[in-house]
C-alpha cells in the first residue's frame, strides 16, 4: 500500500506544476471515511462549494467520501506524501502519528457539553493542539463536530460489568484500548467503513458511535441494543498538506480560510440535528431498543472509566488532562 501511495503522490506532484498555474485550476483532493449524508459529508460539500465560489474557480475541490479514495489507515500518509491534499480525520487518528496529545479528546465523559467543546476547539488550547501537527507537514484548518457516542451491542448494556468479554469495534487510540480493557471488553481496532459487515458476521459484538453514524451506516439494523450513554466525543480536524498550503497564492489561502470557517460553521450547526433526527429515524426503525441510563447506572459507568484518565496521563499529560477539566469546571460554573 505504502507504493502505492508513493506512487499517486509522485502522479500528483506531476499534476500540480504549481499551485499558481494560470492555465488551469489548483485541484484539492478532499478524502474522507464516512457517507455523504452525515455532517461531515455535508460540510465538505459545502467547503467545494464555497472553495470553488471564492476563488473564482482558481480552486476545484474534488470530494471522495466513504473512504472510496482512502481508508482509515491509509489516508494520513497520503497527505504526508502530497496524493491527497485535504482530510478531516477523527482526533483519533493522531495518536499513532506520534502527536499524543489529541488522545485527550477521546478520554471519556471530558467534554460534558458542547459549550465546553467550543472554549477548547475556538480558544487558545484548540489552537496549541494544531501547532503540534506541522512539524508532521499538516496544517490544521478548523474542528468539526460529529457528536457524542453512544454504545451499541447484541446484548444491553447497562452497569460496567455488562462489558466484560464483549468484542468492541474501535479507532485506533491507546485511550480507548484502555477504555474498553478497563471494562472488561476486549477491543478490537478496524477501519471505519468495515464495521457494518463486522458487526453483522460476529467479527466484533458492539461498538461506539454518534446517532449519525450509526444510522448512515445502517449499524442499527445489526445492533440488537443502543445503550445512550453520550460518554464520549467524536470530532473531526479539517487538515491539508503544509507545504500545498503554504505554497498557495496569499489571496488564494484567505479565500479558501473565508470557505473553511462558513464550512465549519454549517458542519457544527448541523452536527446536532443531524444526530437529532438520526436517533429519530433508529427508534421509528424498531430494530434497536434504546436503552437510557438512569443517574445512578451514569455515575457506576463514570467511575469505572476513572482508571482510565491514570493510563492517558502517562502519554498526553497531566497537565493537558488538567487544562480540559479546568475548562468543564468553568463552564458549568
Amino acid at each position: 500500500m505504502r507504493k502505492l501511495i508513493w506512487a499517486a503522490a509522485s502522479i500528483a506532484a506531476l499534476a500540480l506544476t504549481g499551485p499558481a498555474s494560470a492555465q488551469s485550476p489548483i485541484i484539492i483532493k478532499f478524502s474522507h471515511v464516512v457517507a455523504t449524508d452525515t455532517p461531515k459529508g455535508k460540510a465538505s460539500e459545502k467547503f467545494k462549494e464555497l472553495a470553488e465560489k471564492y476563488t473564482g474557480g482558481k480552486v476545484k475541490v474534488e470530494v471522495y467520501p466513504n473512504s472510496t479514495l482512502y481508508k482509515d489507515k491509509e489516508e494520513l500518509e497520503a497527505l504526508q506524501l502530497g496524493s491527497v491534499q485535504m482530510l478531516a480525520p477523527s482526533n483519533s487518528k493522531f495518536g499513532p502519528l506520534g502527536i499524543r496529545e489529541f488522545e485527550v479528546f477521546d478520554l471519556p465523559y471530558i467534554l460534558p457539553d458542547l459549550k465546553t467543546l467550543r472554549k477548547v476547539t475556538e480558544g487558545p488550547l484548540g489552537a496549541r493542539l494544531l501547532k503540534q501537527l506541522e512539524p508532521k507537514g499538516i496544517t490544521g484548518l478548523a474542528y468539526w463536530d460529529n457528536g457524542f457516542k453512544q454504545m451499541s451491542a447484541n446484548k444491553k448494556l447497562i452497569a460496567p460489568a455488562d462489558y466484560q468479554g464483549v468484542k468492541f469495534r474501535i479507532q485506533s487510540s491507546r485511550v480507548l484500548q484502555a477504555q474498553f480493557k478497563t471494562l472488561g471488553s476486549l477491543p478490537q481496532v478496524m477501519a471505519f467503513g468495515e464495521v457494518y459487515q463486522a458487526l453483522q458476521t460476529g467479527v466484533v459484538d458492539g461498538q461506539e458511535n454518534t446517532w449519525s453514524n450509526i444510522y448512515t451506516q445502517k449499524m442499527h439494523e445489526v445492533q440488537k441494543y443502543i445503550t445512550e450513554t453520550n460518554h464520549g466525543y467524536i470530532g473531526y480536524v479539517v487538515i491539508v498538506n503544509k507545504k500545498f498550503w503554504d505554497d498557495l497564492p496569499a489571496d488564494i489561502r484567505d479565500q479558501l480560510s473565508k470557505a473553511m470557517k462558513e464550512a465549519t460553521d454549517f458542519n457544527n450547526a448541523q452536527s446536532q440535528k443531524e444526530n437529532d433526527d438520526a436517533l429519530a429515524e433508529i427508534k421509528k426503525s424498531g430494530k434497536s431498543e434504546i436503552i437510557k441510563l438512569t443517574g445512578e447506572q451514569d455515575e457506576a459507568m463514570r467511575k469505572a472509566m476513572e482508571p482510565v484518565y491514570k493510563d492517558a496521563a502517562s502519554r498526553v499529560g497531566q497537565p493537558l488532562i488538567d487544562e480540559f477539566l479546568k475548562e468543564a469546571k468553568s463552564t458549568t460554573n
